[in-house]
Protein backbone atom coordinates (compact mmCIF):
# COMPACT_ATOMS: atom_id res chain seq x y z
CA UNK A 1 0.00 0.00 0.00
CA UNK A 2 1.11 3.30 -1.14
CA UNK A 3 2.05 5.76 1.62
CA UNK A 4 -0.99 8.88 2.14
CA UNK A 5 -0.30 12.12 0.26
CA UNK A 6 0.93 14.74 2.51
CA UNK A 7 -0.99 18.27 2.21
CA UNK A 8 -0.23 22.02 2.37
CA UNK A 9 -2.47 24.42 3.73
CA UNK A 10 -2.95 28.06 2.23
CA UNK A 11 -4.36 31.10 3.14
CA UNK A 12 -4.09 34.81 2.54
CA UNK A 13 -2.68 37.81 3.56
CA UNK A 14 -6.42 39.21 4.79
CA UNK A 15 -6.28 36.06 7.88
CA UNK A 16 -4.41 39.49 9.13
CA UNK A 17 -2.11 37.32 11.46
CA UNK A 18 0.86 38.63 13.27
CA UNK A 19 4.29 37.61 11.89
CA UNK A 20 5.13 36.04 15.27
CA UNK A 21 2.02 33.62 14.93
CA UNK A 22 2.63 33.06 11.02
CA UNK A 23 6.24 32.18 12.12
CA UNK A 24 4.71 28.89 14.51
CA UNK A 25 2.32 27.75 11.64
CA UNK A 26 2.73 25.37 8.48
CA UNK A 27 1.09 27.72 6.38
CA UNK A 28 1.46 29.28 3.07
CA UNK A 29 0.03 32.90 2.75
CA UNK A 30 -0.71 34.43 -0.75
CA UNK A 31 -1.45 38.14 -0.83
CA UNK A 32 -3.86 40.46 -2.12
CA UNK A 33 -2.87 43.60 -3.47
CA UNK A 34 -3.16 47.34 -2.27
CA UNK A 35 -3.22 50.61 -3.43
CA UNK A 36 -1.86 53.45 -1.69
CA UNK A 37 -2.05 57.00 -3.98
CA UNK A 38 -2.14 54.94 -6.77
CA UNK A 39 1.26 52.76 -5.87
CA UNK A 40 0.71 49.05 -5.26
CA UNK A 41 2.51 46.83 -2.48
CA UNK A 42 2.03 43.36 -1.30
CA UNK A 43 2.80 41.99 2.34
CA UNK A 44 4.72 44.58 4.70
CA UNK A 45 6.11 46.50 1.86
CA UNK A 46 4.34 49.41 4.05
CA UNK A 47 4.91 49.41 7.50
CA UNK A 48 1.37 49.69 9.21
CA UNK A 49 2.08 52.90 11.32
CA UNK A 50 2.77 54.50 7.80
CA UNK A 51 -0.12 52.95 6.28
CA UNK A 52 -2.55 54.41 8.78
CA UNK A 53 -0.80 57.28 9.37
CA UNK A 54 -0.90 58.07 5.42
CA UNK A 55 -4.69 57.09 5.71
CA UNK A 56 -5.57 59.60 8.48
CA UNK A 57 -3.46 61.75 6.27
CA UNK A 58 -6.16 61.63 3.51
CA UNK A 59 -4.60 59.20 1.62
CA UNK A 60 -7.07 57.09 -0.88
CA UNK A 61 -6.48 53.35 -0.85
CA UNK A 62 -7.83 50.42 -3.14
CA UNK A 63 -7.64 47.02 -2.88
CA UNK A 64 -6.97 44.16 -5.48
CA UNK A 65 -7.95 40.05 -5.46
CA UNK A 66 -5.46 37.58 -6.25
CA UNK A 67 -6.06 36.23 -10.03
CA UNK A 68 -6.12 32.95 -10.97
CA UNK A 69 -2.90 33.13 -12.44
CA UNK A 70 -1.07 33.45 -8.99
CA UNK A 71 -3.01 30.26 -7.57
CA UNK A 72 -2.39 28.57 -10.26
CA UNK A 73 1.59 28.86 -10.06
CA UNK A 74 1.51 28.01 -6.68
CA UNK A 75 -0.62 24.96 -6.76
CA UNK A 76 0.73 23.43 -9.25
CA UNK A 77 4.23 23.93 -7.59
CA UNK A 78 2.82 21.89 -4.98
CA UNK A 79 1.79 19.49 -6.93
CA UNK A 80 4.92 19.06 -8.83
CA UNK A 81 6.29 18.45 -5.32
CA UNK A 82 3.72 15.62 -4.56
CA UNK A 83 1.31 17.64 -2.38
CA UNK A 84 -2.27 18.11 -2.33
CA UNK A 85 -3.89 21.51 -1.54
CA UNK A 86 -6.33 22.86 1.53
CA UNK A 87 -6.78 26.83 0.49
CA UNK A 88 -9.04 28.30 2.84
CA UNK A 89 -9.99 31.81 1.30
CA UNK A 90 -11.43 34.88 2.36
CA UNK A 91 -14.89 35.49 2.34
CA UNK A 92 -16.54 35.39 -1.10
CA UNK A 93 -19.18 38.09 0.13
CA UNK A 94 -16.01 40.53 0.47
CA UNK A 95 -13.70 39.25 -2.78
CA UNK A 96 -13.68 37.07 -5.82
CA UNK A 97 -10.12 35.79 -4.60
CA UNK A 98 -12.19 32.28 -3.92
CA UNK A 99 -13.65 32.18 -6.76
CA UNK A 100 -10.23 32.95 -8.45
CA UNK A 101 -8.61 29.95 -6.57
CA UNK A 102 -11.50 27.69 -7.90
CA UNK A 103 -10.80 28.47 -11.33
CA UNK A 104 -7.37 27.88 -10.87
CA UNK A 105 -8.26 24.41 -9.33
CA UNK A 106 -10.36 23.29 -12.09
CA UNK A 107 -7.46 24.19 -14.49
CA UNK A 108 -5.29 22.12 -12.32
CA UNK A 109 -7.12 19.18 -12.05
CA UNK A 110 -7.54 18.92 -15.66
CA UNK A 111 -3.99 18.58 -16.23
CA UNK A 112 -3.07 17.02 -12.68
CA UNK A 113 -6.23 14.72 -12.23
CA UNK A 114 -4.88 12.52 -9.80
CA UNK A 115 -4.20 15.59 -7.34
CA UNK A 116 -6.73 17.28 -4.68
CA UNK A 117 -7.17 20.47 -4.44
CA UNK A 118 -9.72 21.71 -1.72
CA UNK A 119 -10.81 25.04 -1.44
CA UNK A 120 -13.30 26.33 1.49
CA UNK A 121 -14.77 29.34 1.29
CA UNK A 122 -14.08 30.43 4.99
CA UNK A 123 -17.16 33.34 4.68
CA UNK A 124 -15.03 34.79 7.42
CA UNK A 125 -12.45 38.23 7.39
CA UNK A 126 -9.80 39.46 8.82
CA UNK A 127 -8.19 37.81 11.95
CA UNK A 128 -11.75 36.01 11.94
CA UNK A 129 -10.45 34.13 8.91
CA UNK A 130 -6.96 33.98 11.40
CA UNK A 131 -8.43 32.70 14.07
CA UNK A 132 -10.40 29.92 11.82
CA UNK A 133 -6.38 29.24 10.31
CA UNK A 134 -4.88 28.60 13.69
CA UNK A 135 -7.48 26.06 14.45
CA UNK A 136 -6.93 24.31 10.89
CA UNK A 137 -3.12 24.59 11.16
CA UNK A 138 -3.34 23.00 14.77
CA UNK A 139 -5.45 20.13 13.41
CA UNK A 140 -3.43 19.55 10.67
CA UNK A 141 -0.55 19.33 12.87
CA UNK A 142 -2.23 16.57 14.94
CA UNK A 143 -2.93 14.33 11.81
CA UNK A 144 -6.32 15.35 10.28
CA UNK A 145 -6.08 14.30 6.66
CA UNK A 146 -7.17 16.55 4.14
CA UNK A 147 -10.81 15.38 3.62
CA UNK A 148 -11.39 15.39 7.62
CA UNK A 149 -10.15 18.71 8.39
CA UNK A 150 -12.05 20.00 5.09
CA UNK A 151 -15.07 18.40 6.53
CA UNK A 152 -14.14 19.97 10.03
CA UNK A 153 -13.70 23.62 8.39
CA UNK A 154 -16.71 23.37 6.51
CA UNK A 155 -19.14 22.14 9.98
CA UNK A 156 -17.27 25.08 12.50
CA UNK A 157 -16.49 28.03 10.06
CA UNK A 158 -20.02 29.16 10.66
CA UNK A 159 -19.35 29.62 14.19
CA UNK A 160 -16.71 31.69 14.06
CA UNK A 161 -18.10 34.98 15.00
CA UNK A 162 -17.25 38.46 14.18
CA UNK A 163 -18.07 41.92 15.80
CA UNK A 164 -16.30 44.99 15.07
CA UNK A 165 -16.57 48.77 15.59
CA UNK A 166 -15.33 51.39 13.32
CA UNK A 167 -13.86 55.06 14.65
CA UNK A 168 -14.94 56.58 11.55
CA UNK A 169 -17.19 56.22 9.32
CA UNK A 170 -16.09 57.56 6.40
CA UNK A 171 -14.27 54.75 5.06
CA UNK A 172 -17.08 52.46 5.24
CA UNK A 173 -19.11 55.36 3.71
CA UNK A 174 -16.71 55.58 0.75
CA UNK A 175 -16.52 51.22 0.08
CA UNK A 176 -20.50 52.07 -0.14
CA UNK A 177 -20.82 50.24 3.23
CA UNK A 178 -22.82 53.00 4.84
CA UNK A 179 -24.73 56.50 3.81
CA UNK A 180 -23.22 59.67 2.89
CA UNK A 181 -26.06 60.90 5.27
CA UNK A 182 -25.32 58.40 8.04
CA UNK A 183 -21.82 59.01 7.91
CA UNK A 184 -22.12 63.03 8.61
CA UNK A 185 -24.39 62.30 11.55
CA UNK A 186 -21.66 59.84 12.95
CA UNK A 187 -19.18 62.27 12.71
CA UNK A 188 -21.23 65.04 14.36
CA UNK A 189 -23.13 63.00 16.80
CA UNK A 190 -20.10 60.74 17.59
CA UNK A 191 -22.20 57.79 16.68
CA UNK A 192 -20.20 54.38 16.24
CA UNK A 193 -21.56 51.23 14.25
CA UNK A 194 -21.69 47.73 15.55
CA UNK A 195 -21.50 45.52 12.86
CA UNK A 196 -20.87 42.02 11.98
CA UNK A 197 -20.00 39.16 9.17
CA UNK A 198 -23.45 37.49 8.85
CA UNK A 199 -23.76 33.80 6.96
CA UNK A 200 -23.26 34.44 3.66
CA UNK A 201 -19.92 36.04 4.86
CA UNK A 202 -21.41 40.41 4.07
CA UNK A 203 -20.62 42.95 6.28
CA UNK A 204 -24.02 43.50 8.38
CA UNK A 205 -24.52 46.46 10.51
CA UNK A 206 -26.83 45.43 13.76
CA UNK A 207 -26.44 49.02 16.08
CA UNK A 208 -25.31 52.47 16.85
CA UNK A 209 -23.87 53.17 19.84
CA UNK A 210 -22.84 56.87 20.97
CA UNK A 211 -18.98 57.02 22.10
CA UNK A 212 -16.40 55.32 21.05
CA UNK A 213 -15.63 52.99 24.99
CA UNK A 214 -19.42 52.34 24.93
CA UNK A 215 -18.57 50.89 21.22
CA UNK A 216 -16.37 48.29 22.69
CA UNK A 217 -18.23 47.25 26.07
CA UNK A 218 -21.34 46.35 23.88
CA UNK A 219 -18.90 44.38 21.52
CA UNK A 220 -17.92 42.61 24.15
CA UNK A 221 -21.53 42.11 25.64
CA UNK A 222 -22.06 40.66 22.04
CA UNK A 223 -19.24 38.39 22.92
CA UNK A 224 -21.15 37.06 26.05
CA UNK A 225 -24.60 36.81 24.06
CA UNK A 226 -23.01 34.98 21.20
CA UNK A 227 -21.09 32.01 22.86
CA UNK A 228 -23.70 29.98 24.38
CA UNK A 229 -21.97 26.69 25.24
CA UNK A 230 -18.83 27.47 23.42
CA UNK A 231 -16.05 27.15 25.43
CA UNK A 232 -13.33 30.15 24.49
CA UNK A 233 -9.95 29.71 25.67
CA UNK A 234 -8.76 31.38 22.76
CA UNK A 235 -10.02 34.22 20.96
CA UNK A 236 -8.34 37.41 18.55
CA UNK A 237 -8.58 40.71 18.32
CA UNK A 238 -7.78 42.80 15.42
CA UNK A 239 -6.73 46.68 15.05
CA UNK A 240 -6.58 49.27 12.83
CA UNK A 241 -3.74 51.34 14.54
CA UNK A 242 -5.63 51.29 18.17
CA UNK A 243 -3.75 49.55 20.47
CA UNK A 244 -4.84 50.63 23.94
CA UNK A 245 -8.63 50.10 22.77
CA UNK A 246 -7.32 47.03 21.58
CA UNK A 247 -5.80 46.01 25.01
CA UNK A 248 -9.00 47.27 27.15
CA UNK A 249 -11.19 45.07 24.87
CA UNK A 250 -8.29 41.76 25.33
CA UNK A 251 -9.06 43.07 29.33
CA UNK A 252 -12.92 42.76 28.97
CA UNK A 253 -12.59 39.57 26.89
CA UNK A 254 -10.65 37.81 29.90
CA UNK A 255 -13.16 38.96 32.44
CA UNK A 256 -16.15 37.83 30.84
CA UNK A 257 -14.72 34.55 29.22
CA UNK A 258 -11.98 33.65 32.37
CA UNK A 259 -8.36 34.96 33.05
CA UNK A 260 -6.79 32.30 31.67
CA UNK A 261 -7.97 33.03 28.04
CA UNK A 262 -5.05 33.45 25.47
CA UNK A 263 -6.04 36.35 23.33
CA UNK A 264 -4.60 37.49 20.43
CA UNK A 265 -3.89 40.97 19.31
CA UNK A 266 -3.31 41.69 15.47
CA UNK A 267 -3.06 44.63 13.36
CA UNK A 268 -6.08 45.13 11.17
CA UNK A 269 -3.78 44.56 7.65
CA UNK A 270 -3.82 46.67 4.90
CA UNK A 271 -6.37 45.04 2.95
CA UNK A 272 -9.23 45.28 5.16
CA UNK A 273 -7.95 48.38 6.59
CA UNK A 274 -7.93 50.22 3.30
CA UNK A 275 -11.56 49.70 3.19
CA UNK A 276 -12.34 50.03 7.05
CA UNK A 277 -10.38 52.90 8.15
CA UNK A 278 -7.73 53.48 11.30
CA UNK A 279 -9.31 52.83 14.37
CA UNK A 280 -11.16 49.49 13.30
CA UNK A 281 -11.75 47.43 16.57
CA UNK A 282 -12.88 43.89 15.87
CA UNK A 283 -13.13 40.46 18.23
CA UNK A 284 -13.24 36.98 17.27
CA UNK A 285 -14.57 34.02 19.02
CA UNK A 286 -16.39 30.55 18.59
CA UNK A 287 -20.17 30.98 19.67
CA UNK A 288 -23.66 29.22 18.66
CA UNK A 289 -23.87 30.82 15.66
CA UNK A 290 -23.21 34.58 13.89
Amino acid sequence: MSAKKGYRLYSDSTCDLSKDLLDGMDVKILDLTYEVDSTAYVGDEMSMKVFYDKMRNGSMTKTSQISPAVYEAAFEEEIKNGYDILYLAFSSGLSGSYNGACIARDTLLEKYPEAKIVCIDSLCASTGEGLLLIKADRKKKEGLDIDALAEWLEANKLHLCHVFTVDDLKYLKRGGRVSAAAAIAGSVLGIKPILHVDNEGHLIPIGKIRGRKQSINKLVELVSEKVGGWENKEVAICQGDCMEDAEYAAQLMRDRLGSETIVHICYTGPVIGAHSGPGTLALFFMGEER
